[in-house]
């Protein structure tokens, strides 16, 4: 036992010795910058890049084994001088732990990699710098598998050899081998060479590393920096910690220059989980994730948007290409301008299978939830990932109050009813690719309206097409409300019908943005618009006004948008309505195309003004205006076109004009009227030619018939100026329906009405009884009687009738005629 004890000593002493001589030969005869040439050599034969070493090679001895590495960078073949390496560090280090070295085996203590510097670049064609590297690993393992071709050939020779050789050793070999496999790695550097590597690192550090990464395609940047990674304990065979930090930033590169301009956002961002390598069956898998973000975007006065992601489990499966993520949560803070004043809280739990093999992504049981009742949710499954994706799903958005999100963001029109926005829905199902997404089955609740159908739109926003049917809007509710004596509502109530029922029908949203003082449409977007609307709809309230069965169809491609069809019928008649708008034009080019029959004038007028109407009938109306500008005030100024008014079967209700012209006739003869008369003038038809030049309206071909009297006018109307100037008359014809008997002579004899003024003041004043041209009529009759009778008697006899009339046709008597026919001009 003694001596055995002494001979294990010696053995000691004699390695100790060894270690110590080696130690002392290797630090004093071999000098570590020799092997800078060889490492150089190797690079460039595996990589292709051309490694420079500034710094010093060193090593260590004790209590590891270990060598480090200062001041290095690789370029790229061929690469400028004046430019920043492919790749540099600072310092590199890998030590090995020195007593497993005793036993045959290399176990690796630590490897350290400090301030890495890694520079990626994609050019104007999308290649990348790396493309090289990549090139040359393809060669490579090309050639790798062409020399694995001929190796049955040697094996073949070589077997006649090994047959010679012991099968027991043989055996005993492969039985030494397959017991290490477990805690060695694969291939060369473990077993196969009798050198057995332990992959069971202590610690792992990359500390201060820095990437950038230009994509001159895209015009895009982004820059990791002060980028950390630390890991400890790394075994292929159980899970281990890892942790990292840095922050990442994205810029914009523009046009034409080399440099990025200022950053678009920077995260600051930490990652921690424990993380299992599967190097054997290439099955790697993350548990108890968590990334923390906290993200500053550039013009947001240093408000910070904050994010957390964690979920349990990532298991990645890279020899079969399938990775499936449970149970996801990202907690998020978003505060901008546009969202408010206080941060927006956002909840997103999901859960995620892909298949690369398969080129699918399935996205499960997501919701996004958050403050004011907000539930949006639904599922996802993408095919074709890699190539060209194509999705399709569910999406569900639960009743939330429209109007509370738009006050938050500062997007709330002014509505008529404060109840209006209150509530919206919708479900359909989800499909699309890159470019566009659709709702193939959409269903749409806003307040009381219901809507059904589909929409899709282009990610890009310049295309959009829908086809929706719909039980009732009321529009009303969601126009400005308008305030009681100003000047808009002064205006509403003395437009043409067919401007209000073709502005109110199509274009509601521009009078909104046109009272702001905006623009009508929006020039870029609509300029780039392809759009393809079908909207039907029960019923439609404007203005007051019920429309039923409506139909809007609207085109837009290349510059134009057109309201190809707007049909509805109203007040017992139908209105008929296209529009063209023509964006390629500077100033834009607008055309208006209205068409109304047969609608019930007394209904149509009292909901257009709000107030009883003047007359009833069976209104047509049609014709074509153009106009040019995107302004309230340019339209009016460059408005050009005609149109053709007609009303039959129709009465001014509280005044007789035939009553009126006939007492006239009876006092200029010295007698009265006994006829009972109707309160209102009946009268087969009025029309009148509405011709319009800059904004001017023209109209010289009044015609208003009543039994026995004819009306007649000519006039105008400044759009712009506001101004009114308009001359009528009314004058008794011989007709069998006559009023009453009127001397032939007083036919001639017109009771003239005269119009002016401003429209913006109180149409009670605009119109008054010409006296005057009246008087002159008269008198010309006069002397031509006087003329023919010579007769003094005569003469008195007019006058006093004169006087007669003036007293009857006074204010009053005046006063409803002038407000008669003014309401037959309007």
């Amino acid at each position: 036992m003694r001596a055995l004890l002494r001979t294990l000593l010696a053995v000691v002493g004699i390695l100790g010795l060894v270690v110590v001589g080696a130690v002392v030969y290797i630090t004093t005869f071999f000098d570590p910058e020799d092997l800078k040439p060889h490492l150089v050599q190797v690079v460039r034969d595996q990589s292709g890049l051309e490694l420079k070493l500034d710094g010093p090679l060193a090593w260590s001895f004790y209590p590891r084994l270990g060598l480090s590495v200062a001041d290095a960078e690789a370029r790229l073949p061929d690469q400028p001088e004046n430019e920043q390496a492919f790749l540099a560090f600072d310092q590199a280090e890998v030590s090995l732990a020195f007593t497993p070295l005793l036993s045959g085996q290399v176990a690796i203590d630590g490897l350290n990699l400090d301030g890495m510097r890694l520079n990626l670049k994609r050019d104007a064609e999308g290649r990348g710098n790396w493309q090289t590297l990549v090139d040359r690993l393809e060669r490579q393992q090309e050639q790798a598998t062409s020399d694995a071709g001929a190796e049955p050939v040697v094996a073949e020779a070589e077997a006649q050899t090994a047959a010679q050789t012991s099968s027991e050793s043989a055996s005993e070999t492969t039985s030494e081998t397959t017991s290490d496999s477990s805690s060695t790695l694969p291939g060369d550097l473990g077993g196969k060479n009798g050198v057995a590597v332990a992959l069971d690192i202590a610690r792992v550090d990359l500390t201060n590393g820095s990437i950038r990464y230009s994509d001159r395609q895209s015009g895009h940047a982004w820059h990791i920096d002060s980028l950390n990674i630390s890991g400890s304990n790394v075994n292929p065979a159980k899970a281990f910690p890892l942790s990292a930090d840095f922050a990442l930033s994205s810029f914009l590169i523009p046009e034409g220059q080399s440099r990025e301009a200022e950053a678009q956002w920077v995260s600051q961002m930490n990652l921690g989980s424990r993380v299992k390598l599967g190097l054997d069956d290439g099955r790697y898998v993350l548990s108890d994730l968590k990334l923390t973000t906290d993200t500053q975007l550039a013009g947001t006065d240093g408000k910070q948007q904050k994010a957390n992601l964690s979920f349990p489990s990532l298991e990645a499966d890279i020899n079969s290409g399938r990775y499936v993520l449970e149970g996801g949560t990202l907690e998020a803070s978003l505060s901008h301008p546009s969202l408010g004043e206080k941060a927006l809280p956002l909840s997103l739990t999901f859960a995620a299978d892909a298949d690369l093999e398969a080129q699918t992504l399935r996205v499960s049981e997501w919701q996004l939830s958050g403050e004011d009742s907000l539930k949006l949710g639904g599922n996802l499954r993408v095919e074709q990932l890699l190539d060209a994706p194509q999705y399709r799903g569910q999406l569900t958005l639960e009743p939330l109050s429209l109007r509370t999100w738009l006050e938050r963001l500062g997007s709330l029109p002014e509505t008529a009813d404060d109840a209006a926005l209150d509530s919206l829905a919708l479900s359909s199902p989800l499909e699309g690719d890159l470019e566009r997404v659709s709702l193939p089955s959409l269903t749409l609740k806003l307040d009381d309206t219901t809507l059904s159908g589909s929409l899709s739109a282009g990610l890009d926003g310049r295309s959009l097409a829908l086809d929706l049917q719909g039980d009732v809007l009321n529009l009303d509710r969601y126009l400005p409300p308008v305030e009681e004596g100003s000047d808009s509502a002064q205006a509403s109530a003395e437009s043409e019908a067919t401007d209000q029922a073709t502005g109110e029908a199509s274009q509601a949203g521009a009078a909104a943005v046109s009272q702001a003082g905006g623009e009508l449409v929006p020039v870029a977007t609509l300029k780039a618009l392809d759009l393809n609307a079908d909207i039907a709809l029960e019923r439609l309230t404007v203005k007051g006004m019920d429309l039923e069965q409506v139909v809007l169809k609207a085109r837009g491609s290349n510059g134009q948008q057109r309201l190809e069809r707007f049909d509805a019928r109203f007040f017992d008649g139908t209105l008929a309505v296209s529009t063209g708008l023509d964006l390629r034009e500077t100033p834009l080019r607008w055309r208006f195309a209205p068409t109304i029959k047969d609608v019930a004038a007394e209904p149509f007028l009292a909901a257009l003004t709000g107030e009883e109407a003047p007359l009833r009938g069976r209104l047509n109306l049609g014709g074509e205006l153009t106009t040019r500008g995107n302004s309230a005030a340019e339209l009016p100024a460059k408005l050009n076109g005609q149109l053709n008014a007609r009303i039959d079967d129709g009465a001014v209700f509280d005044v007789n004009v035939s009553e009126e012209l006939c007492t006239a006739v009876a006092l200029l003869e010295g007698k009265q009227t006994s006829r009972e008369w109707s309160p209102d003038t009946r009268f087969g038809s009025a029309s009148a030619t509405l011709n319009i030049r800059d904004g001017e309206v023209r109209n010289d071909d009044l015609d208003i018939s009543i039994p026995g009297i004819q009306v007649t006018g000519e006039g105008k109307v400044g759009l712009v100026d506001k101004r009114l100037d308009y001359r009528a008359a009314a004058r008794f014809v011989d007709t069998a329906d006559a009023a009453c008997e009127v001397n032939p002579r007083l036919t001639k004899v017109p009771l003239p009405v005269r119009c002016e003024g401003d429209l913006s003041g109180a149409p009670a004043d605009w119109c008054s009884f010409d006296r005057g041209a009246f008087r002159d009529a008269v008198a010309n009759l006069a002397r031509q009687e006087v003329e023919a009778k010579a007769g003094e008697e005569v003469q008195k006899r007019l006058d006093d009738a004169l006087e007669g009339i003036d007293k009857r046709i006074g204010e009053d008597a005046s006063g409803e005629l002038r407000n008669a026919l003014k309401g037959l001009f309007q």
